[in-house]
Order: structure tokens, then C-alpha cells, then sequence
């Protein structure tokens, strides 16, 4: 993508109305809505090119678990998708062809990591420092995505392994894996991609999981190309399919809280291993001790089949590396030419909550202590004039569309009352923040998330889940559809 990368290192200070952190999917949408809304406005993002989570996770047979026509831009449809479950190649190619067809490429400075973002007090406005010059503006949106931040397990003499090892989420793409003795830490879902194409090239693989995951079949198939001449030519047949799509997964999350829909969930899920094990102590391995939906639910044809095979074992999780051998909990020891962490992202805490500096002088994170606590997931308190993308307690069973595209109508509601007004400043107070954010636990002690019998990294350091949103998202648009700048602390000009 030929953004806008032209600025010298250094050449004094930038400023726009509205600045936006990040050119993932949250960040391109908050920049479309933006133009349409006539605001002044421009977007940072640390790598060389946009396209976020999926531009950074580009290990083999990489994809969206959410079906192609769900996983896009209602505002942006996509007629010519290749497989109802996109690959990541397609999807990175979506982000950069909706940044080309919304006209974004100048306002979109590349290679610009965020250092820290400081509130200015004295002028009502964001100091952005990066690490080429300094950026402020009125208004910030932080659009960083909340798998951002892969996580290496500290593993006892991890530093000693003799062979090669990285994270899913920086995959070598050099490395050879013909003929190699291959460790893998973690089955969560990028494991269940990656896993089951090396182990076609690899000698043995050995996979360690502290905890199995429930994996339902997967509806992998190509869309025919008169099905996307058809899209194309009548466009309310793609958005009546994203309809029924969205029905179905706002059932699967009521659904959730139901005994009947989760037996047949988990039939559903016992059946796929049945269809791929044979062997019944490999299949006693991989059979949940907890209720499905615990944690992230996980879509394969190929993952059972895969540890089915002769080159591939499977054990519990790992107590410690010494030299060349992955030492697994019940003490055997595996020898590894290369290990790769399957062990997924911060998500719980947003790390960008160590780089912001609210009215208080105090980071997001000291002031958090562990447990994110955010209006809407959306306005953080101490923090004026600023929002959070996908932030804490938005995950839920769905498209990520769903969520961002609910959030852009809050945060363009809110600045464009902000500008109306002529407000200087708006943040929300601690009574409000603190009251929804009682709701939300309440209401999250009784779902599956908090109650399945799991350990997830929904669960915070505290031991309170700060990822999940309890209710559908009929209620989480609706409420966020409510937001008016009444419901914030405001000073005008």
C-alpha cells in the first residue's frame, strides 16, 4: 500500500483534530467514518504496511474462524471471496484494497510507533511521541487491536534451547522444516492451523498442551465463482447471507447459557474426534475437562487427523528446556530441532496501557493495576478525549466487524457532538464507569466464561475477566447507540 511514509525522521510537530493509533481493520474503519464525517484527521501505525493481526500472523494455512462475508465491512462488501472462510493472504488483501477505495493511503503514516501518548492539560489535547517526532491532536482513537502482544511462556531454561525457536505470530518464514524434530507449545487456534501442514513435512512433532480445546468441524469450502458473479451483480444477497450469519452466532452466544445447546455443542465436538482418533487413550488426551465455550471455541477438519498421525505425539505441558530436549510435565523428554510457541496474545490487560499517560500523570496500566475497567469498552477513565477500539470486555462470540462498527458509532457520535458544542474536553467520571462495570461482573459470574471449569486468558492476573462481553450484541449496539456526551464530564470552550 503506497501510504503516505514522506515526513522526515523529525520535522517538528504534527497535529491533527482526530489521531488515530493503529491501521488494522478498527483503525481503516475509524478513518473511513471519519472522511465521510469531514473531520481533520490522520492515522499512525508502527509497521510498513496496514493490515494489522493480519499482517503479522502469516504462518501456513493461516485464516478467519468467522465465515468471509461476516468477517468484512458492512459498509465494504467483498463479493469475490475465494472460500467462506478466508485466508489470511485475501483478508490482508481486503484491508489494503478498502484503504485504496475509501482514498486513505495519505492519510496514513507508516512506520510511526506509538512511545507514549500524554494528556496536555494545559491546552486540552494528546501528545503523541513517536519514534519519528512528535504528533497532537484534539482527540485520539487508540486502534491497537487486543492480539497485538504474542506471549512466550517463561518456561524454566527456555534461553538454553541449542535449535531454533519463535512465536506463531513471527514465524520464520526461512526456516526448512523438511526431516526436523518439531516441538509445539500450545493448541490454541493457531496451533490447529499451523499444526496440521507440518506435520506433512516434518519427522516427528511433538505437541505440548497444558489444557485440550474444543474443536468443532469446519465448513472450509470454496465459493463458487457464479456465486460471487451473483453477489456482485445483486449485493442484498451477500447481506442477506451476513444477516444469517449474524443471527446464528448472536444464537450460539444466547445459546451458551443454555444446557441443551451446549450438550449438543459438545456431541457436536466429541464426534469430531471421534472421526479423527482412533486410538482411545489419544482420544481420552483430548477430551475437555471443562464446559465448551469456557474458552475459544475452535474450528477443524484437519487438527484430529493430524496428532492422529504416526509422526506425531501428543503430551501435557512443558516444566522445563534443557539444551536440545523439551522436558514435558510427567518428565519425559523430547529432543527438538525447532520449537514454536503457539501461545497466543496479551488480552486480558492491553499493553497499550502501559504507553498512555491520563490527567492523572499515571499510566493506564498503574492505574488499572491488572484489571482493565472501561466504560462501554470503550472510554477509559483520567483519559479525556480518548477512546479504545475492541477494548476491554468487548470479546464475545461474533464477527470483530460487529463490535468495531458498533464502537465507530459511539466514537462518531461523540466527536461530532464534541465538535457541535465546541467542547474542549468530555471523559467519563468513576460513579458511571464504576456502576457499569458492577453490571458487567455480575452479570459475566453467571456465563460460561467465568462458571465453564477453565482457565482461559480471559482472566486476569486478579483473577476477574476483563475480555468478555456478557450479553449479545443486539444489547451491546444498543447501548453503545445510547451514549450521548451528557453521559461524560465536559468543559467548553
Amino acid at each position: 500500500m503506497d501510504a503516505d511514509n514522506s515526513q522526515p525522521a523529525v520535522a517538528g510537530d504534527h497535529y491533527a483534530q482526530v489521531i488515530v493509533v493503529g491501521a488494522g481493520f478498527a483503525g481503516i474503519g475509524a478513518a473511513v467514518k471519519l472522511r465521510e464525517a469531514d473531520f481533520d484527521f490522520l492515522v499512525i501505525e508502527k509497521g510498513e504496511q496496514v493490515g494489522g493481526v493480519w499482517r503479522d500472523n502469516v504462518y501456513p494455512d493461516c485464516a478467519c474462524d468467522i465465515p468471509s462475508s461476516f468477517y468484512s465491512f458492512s459498509f465494504a462488501p467483498k463479493p469475490d471471496w475465494s472460500h467462506f472462510y478466508a485466508r489470511q493472504a485475501e483478508i490482508l488483501e481486503y484491508t489494503e484494497q478498502t484503504v485504496k477505495r475509501f482514498d486513505l493511503c495519505n492519510q496514513i503514516h507508516l512506520q510511526r510507533e506509538l512511545l507514549e501518548a500524554r494528556w496536555d492539560e494545559t491546552k486540552n489535547e494528546w501528545c503523541l511521541e513517536t519514534n519519528a517526532g512528535v504528533y497532537r491532536c484534539r482527540f485520539v482513537i487508540m486502534a491497537c487491536g487486543p492480539m497485538h502482544v504474542p506471549v512466550t511462556p517463561d518456561i524454566p531454561g527456555r534461553d538454553s534451547f541449542t535449535g531454533t525457536a519463535f512465536h506463531s505470530a513471527r514465524w520464520d518464514k526461512q526456516y526448512n522444516f523438511d526431516d526436523k524434530r518439531v516441538a509445539v507449545i500450545g493448541s490454541g487456534a493457531s496451533a490447529i492451523q499451523f499444526l496440521p501442514v507440518l506435520r506433512k513435512q516434518a519427522k516427528h512433532l511433538t505437541l505440548f498442551q497444558r489444557t485440550p480445546p474444543w474443536v468443532l468441524p469446519k465448513m472450509d469450502i470454496p465459493v463458487a465463482t457464479k456465486w460471487q458473479r451473483r453477489f456482485a451483480r445483486f449485493p442484498f444477497l451477500q447481506r442477506l447471507l451476513r444477516r444469517l450469519l449474524y443471527l446464528q452466532f448472536e444464537l450460539l452466544n444466547s445459546g451458551l447459557n443454555r444446557p441443551a445447546i451446549v450438550k449438543r455443542l459438545q456431541s457436536a465436538a466429541m464426534r469430531n474426534i471421534r472421526r479423527g482418533v482412533k486410538d482411545p487413550v489419544l482420544r481420552e488426551q483430548l477430551v475437555p475437562d471443562y464446559t465448551i465455550g469456557c474458552k475459544r471455541i475452535l474450528q477443524s477438519n484437519t487438527w484430529y487427523p493430524a496428532l492422529a498421525a504416526d509422526n506425531v505425539s501428543v503430551t501435557g505441558g512443558v516444566r522445563e528446556i534443557d539444551g536440545d530436549t523439551v522436558i514435558a510435565a510427567d518428565g519425559s523428554r523430547h529432543v527438538a530441532d525447532v520449537i514454536i510457541y503457539g501461545t497466543g496474545f496479551e488480552v486480558a490487560n492491553p499493553p497499550i496501557a502501559e504507553r498512555i499517560v491520563g490527567k492523572s500523570g499515571d499510566t493506564l496500566a498503574d492505574c488499572w493495576q491488572g484489571s482493565p475497567s472501561v466504560y462501554l469498552g470503550t472510554l477509559p477513565e483520567e483519559c479525556p478525549n480518548l477512546f479504545m477500539t475492541f477494548g476491554p470486555n468487548l470479546y464475545t462470540f461474533s464477527s470483530a466487524f460487529v463490535i468495531i462498527e458498533a464502537q465507530l458509532k459511539l466514537v462518531m457520535r461523540a466527536l461530532t457532538e464534541a465538535r457541535d458544542q465546541q467542547v474542549l474536553a468530555f471523559s467519563v467520571g468513576n460513579r458511571r464507569n464504576r456502576a457499569f462495570n458492577d453490571e458487567l461482573q455480575q452479570a459475566l459470574s453467571k456465563t460460561v466464561w467465568n462458571a465453564g471449569g477453565c482457565s482461559s486468558y480471559f482472566i486476569d492476573r486478579n483473577g476477574k475477566n476483563s475480555s468478555n462481553w456478557p450479553w449479545t450484541t443486539f444489547r451491546m449496539r444498543r447501548k453503545f447507540a445510547s451514549f450521548r456526551l451528557r453521559d461524560c464530564d465536559v468543559s467548553k470552550s
